[in-house]
């Protein structure tokens, strides 16, 4: 969490200040399709979110919202860019928390409008500045998009709602390119008491979107930095899910959840670790509890290499041994292993 940050309150989820680093997903359905949505937060919510956005691109969307909400457990947020009628309408259906770029939204009148709405239903604004929305006259003073031009951009924001008398705020600043972000965060963290929203925004498909998701997201967080966090991806929302609860425990701040360490395989190995280490992953990735599984390649070393583990396997030829805190249990045929580590996995949750 942010040092020293002020603690915000989204229905009812709590960010900032001692609070748990909170994951946040956004759909990539059609808000207007409550059904749809609804569908895929439930999905969501099963894999760990702790807060969802929803696009508001349409008065229709925005009145979705309502009824989303009934069938919905978690926060949801609505993300509003350019029309100040769909922020209050969102407000008016439910939403728990706005996102808007005061500077997308028009005329301080109409930006005032939103805040007094938000201010009567007592919901945060996330105010989020994105380096690709970035004003003309900051980057003509930068010399272009730089991390101090977003910075000063994001405090600029803040100042316009904290004067109209509204300091219930969150704060996001985002680009794509990962150091930018990284010197972002450490500029703004030094400036605002606001919590902060992380992500690499446009990080891009799955496998690129992670790494640089968890190299730059990571090592925010590694700074103290960040309240809330989103790994954006170009695939299936659900796997941000998984993405941040690793990045989060890798880091320490979360410990619920099984932990799979697998060999990197080499010429001892000989059985198919490949496929046995992401059927174990896959297994695993619904289970909260803080449990360390090891899959190992071979049995000369699996054991010893693999001792902290709470459980685990390591290969051989046509067999494989199952062992629990570096003791070998049993000795099992490979076509067995997943089954027999399945059945010592649930003895323990």
């Amino acid at each position: 969490m942010t040092k020293n940050s002020k603690v915000v309150d989204v229905g009812g989820v709590k960010m900032g200040g001692d609070n748990p680093v909170r994951i946040q997903s956004m759909t990539n359905t059609k808000t207007e399709d409550v059904k749809a949505t609804v569908a895929q937060i439930l999905r969501l919510e099963e894999a760990g979110c702790e807060l969802v956005r929803c696009t508001v691109p349409t008065m229709e969307a925005a009145c979705a919202l309502k009824e989303i909400k009934k069938q919905i457990h978690i926060p949801l947020i609505a993300d509003i860019h350019f029309d100040y009628k769909l922020a209050i309408a969102a407000i008016e259906n439910g939403a728990d928390k706005i996102r808007i770029n005061p500077g997308n939204i028009g005329s301080n009148e109409k930006v005032k409008a939103v805040v007094d709405a938000a201010k009567k239903a007592n919901i945060p604004i996330r105010i989020g500045v994105n380096s690709g929305s970035l004003e003309k006259d900051k980057i003509e003073k930068y010399g272009g998009v730089t991390a101090e031009g977003i910075t000063e951009s994001a405090l600029e924001k803040i100042k316009l709602i904290e004067d109209m008398g509204y300091d219930n705020l969150v704060v996001s600043i985002k680009s794509s390119d990962v150091l930018m972000s990284i010197k972002a965060h450490e500029l703004i963290a030094k400036s605002t008491k606001h919590p902060i929203h992380v992500g690499i925004t446009e990080a891009g498909t799955v496998w690129a979107g992670n790494i640089k998701s968890a190299i730059g997201i990571g090592i925010i967080l590694h700074e103290g930095i960040g309240d809330t966090i989103r790994v954006s991806l170009t695939g299936d929302p659900v796997e941000e899910i998984y993405s941040a609860k690793l990045i989060l425990k890798t880091l320490g701040l979360r410990k619920d959840g099984v932990t799979v360490v697998s060999c990197p395989t080499c010429g001892r190995t000989n059985v198919d670790l490949i496929s046995l280490a992401n059927k174990v992953e896959e297994m695993v990735k619904d289970i909260d509890k803080p449990i360390k599984v090891a899959v190992m390649g071979c049995v000369v070393n699996g054991p010893g290499e693999a001792r902290e583990a709470d459980l685990g396997i390591a290969g051989g030829i046509g067999e494989g041994l199952l062992f629990k805190k570096g003791e070998i249990i049993k000795k099992v045929p490979e076509e067995n292993l997943l089954e027999e580590l399945k059945a010592e996995l649930d003895k323990l949750v």
